[in-house]
């Protein structure tokens, strides 16, 4: 019987599942279902006198031609019929109810004009109801039948994974309906969870409605076999949805998600398997989005030349990426690292929100330390906001690399900060870290010089510095690595268990720069809220449980050379002045004047040129008397 079947649904949908049935031999069953309706509706009529009644086919005729052309017109044979569903459905309705009252409404009319031929050539009124009923019963029940047998010929015959889904809302229910019609899909559900007590006990299509503690329990996942929740309430609070993650996972369930519903397909309501999203690290630390000032940021960017440095790394490519969004006159995009650029550039030129823009953008391959080339670019584009965001940033590197860390991080900036108030750039903002703030490294304290001369300078510039702490997601931060650990195997490697960082989304942080600068009047240090403290060996036992590797091991290393235990936003001596923005504080620190900078970077340009590492930091530690080394080689001149 089931191959009997097999072949009949091979000739419906074609030599390959993947394939239709032709429209044509769609309208021709429906023509068919037409004729059968006709003749059951007739049977129906007559049943206790058929003997006694003769089939007039002069009066068929009208019928099924009336219904060819409202098929035609409203194109019921062309969906396919394996996915049918409500919009088939509703297409079915209004062609046939067309299709009746076009006869009925057409025989009234000639009724009165000449009731003997509305007779002859038309049914019964009674004949004409009994057949739209039968007919759109009969194709309705074609689609779904024809529907049912793909599902259940052509379902994936390996090993699915008992699910729950958590949301018996629209997300679930539209979750539940599209895997129940997937033939590949992987997912068995066995129930919903709702935090509503209205919802629990019900059902939807046969799954019941639990509440979390019935099925989040270890009794219930072991007896059910439980493998996989997918959380099914896109608009879920940040702090809410954390919750419920962190619960699966401490059942070891692998946690999966619906997108949001604008980011579902655009244009239909249709969902897909394919659209259920993996849980990243990222959900788990992310925070409510922030409100921008939108009006400020396009203030400061529209119609302008805008110069970003760095702009091939993980801020500086999302800066380049809202900024875009503002519509400036000219975006200048300016790195040395090539193959990252050609990346950079790549993209820009293919995304669909840039591609249309390109006459609007320029990639530069140079140094900022290059004085001559960086002269070159200022005095071809003239640009009037600069977001520096090239630095040397990985701490043990610069630590064994003193002289590449000041030369760039510190001379760097110095030079694109002259270049600024020598061409009149209106505003000019830096991109800091909170490591500037008390340095036990050289990276760090070579950001807190760059703040310091940026803050001293004096002129039609506005010098803006924006502080914030680790990126999720950005090149050479933890979480890239840990994920790469754990693919290989692990172990992933903690420095320390005690140490703490904050984090921030890539998206968020730079949102926030763009924000900064545009409410900066010159001078200021900007601190970003960055919310609480993550603990790094917690971190790492999330991603193995995103992962479902347990048994990755985690393992300490030791801290690294300039590295701290717990990093700060703002040294002890400074306070916060809070902005109209609420995640955004001014930091108050102390000022210096512009001859004393000058002198003390001087001194520090004299020790570069010895390329000696210990004199080059000597000068460093007089400039920033809190830089204090942290388990380096540099503690012995504290």
């Amino acid at each position: 019987m089931n191959r009997l079947l097999r072949r009949f649904c091979n000739f419906i949908f074609g030599k390959h599942k993947n394939n239709s049935l032709p429209r044509i031999w769609i309208l021709a069953a429906d023509m068919v279902i037409v004729m059968l309706a006709y003749a059951i509706a007739f049977v129906m009529l007559y049943f206790n006198n058929l003997s006694g009644v003769s089939f007039d086919w002069s009066r068929v005729w009208l019928v099924p031609i009336t219904y060819l052309v409202a098929f035609l017109i409203s194109k019921t044979y062309d969906g396919m019929l394996r996915y049918s569903g409500f919009n088939d459905v509703r297409k079915i309705m209004y062609s046939c109810t067309c299709s009746m009252a076009f006869l009925v409404g057409s025989k009234l009319v000639l009724s009165k004009v000449s009731p003997e031929l509305a007779t002859e050539i038309y049914p019964r009124y009674v004949t004409i109801v009994y057949h739209y009923l039968i007919t759109m019963v009969l194709m309705t029940i074609m689609r779904l039948t024809i529907r049912r047998l793909y599902n259940e010929i052509y379902k994936y015959s390996g090993q699915k994974k008992n699910t729950v889904i958590y949301g018996a809302g629209d997300g679930g229910t539209m979750l539940l309906r599209t895997l129940s019609q997937d033939t590949a899909s992987l997912y068995s559900i066995k129930a919903f969870i709702d935090d509503d007590p209205k919802r629990v006990g019900n059902q939807i299509n046969a799954v019941k409605v639990f509440s979390p503690d019935t099925v989040l329990s270890e009794s219930y996942i072991k007896k059910n076999n439980i493998e996989v929740m997918i959380l099914a309430i896109p608009s879920l609070d940040p702090d809410r949805r954390k919750a419920i993650v962190e619960r699966g996972l401490s059942h070891n369930l692998i946690v999966k998600s619906i997108p949001n519903f604008i980011d579902w397909v655009e244009g239909t309501n249709e969902f897909q398997e394919n659209q259920i999203e993996d849980i990243k690290i990222e959900d788990l630390l992310g925070r409510k989005p922030i409100k921008l000032g939108n009006e400020n940021v396009k203030r400061e960017i529209k119609d302008k030349v805008i110069l970003v440095t760095g702009a091939a790394g993980s801020i500086g490519s999302e800066i380049c990426r809202q900024v875009m969004h503002y519509a400036p006159k000219k975006l200048v995009m300016l790195d040395q690292a090539e193959s990252p650029m050609y990346d950079f550039q790549f993209e820009m030129n293919n995304t669909d929100d840039f591609k249309d823009l390109r006459d609007r953008t320029v990639f530069v391959i140079t140094n900022v330390k290059d004085p001559l080339r960086m002269r070159e670019v200022f005095e071809t584009y003239h640009p009037q906001v600069v977001f520096h965001a090239a630095a040397y940033k990985h701490v043990p590197f610069m630590e064994e690399n003193a002289y590449e860390a000041v030369y760039v991080n510190v001379f760097g900036t110095k030079l694109l900060a002259d270049l600024a108030l020598e061409y009149g750039v209106e505003k000019f903002v830096m991109i800091s870290t909170d490591k500037a703030v008390n340095p036990t490294n050289v990276m760090g304290a070579t950001k807190r010089i760059a703040e310091i001369y940026t803050q001293s300078r004096q002129g039609n510039t506005k010098f803006i510095t924006t502080r914030f702490g680790n990126v999720l997601g950005s090149n050479g931060s933890v979480v890239p690595l840990f994920r790469k650990q754990i693919e290989q195997g692990g172990p992933i490697t903690v420095t320390d268990k005690r140490i703490t960082r904050y984090f921030m989304t890539i998206p968020e942080a730079c949102s926030l720069v763009l924000e900064a600068g545009s409410i900066g009047e010159g001078g200021d240090i900007f601190v970003f809220d960055m919310g609480e403290k993550v603990k790094i060996w917690d971190l790492a036992e999330k991603m193995r449980q995103l992962a479902h590797r347990p048994d990755v091991e985690i393992v300490e290393t030791g801290l690294r050379p300039g590295e701290k235990l717990y990093e700060e936003v703002l040294a002890n001596e400074e306070n916060t002045i809070k902005t109209n923005h609420e995640k955004i504080m001014h930091a108050v620190v102390r000022k210096y004047e512009a001859p004393e900078v000058d002198a003390m970077l001087e001194k520090l340009h004299d020790e570069l040129a010895t390329c000696d590492a210990m004199k080059i930091v000597a000068q460093m530690k007089v400039i920033v008397p809190e830089f204090k080394s942290n388990n380096s080689v540099f503690s012995a001149l504290d």
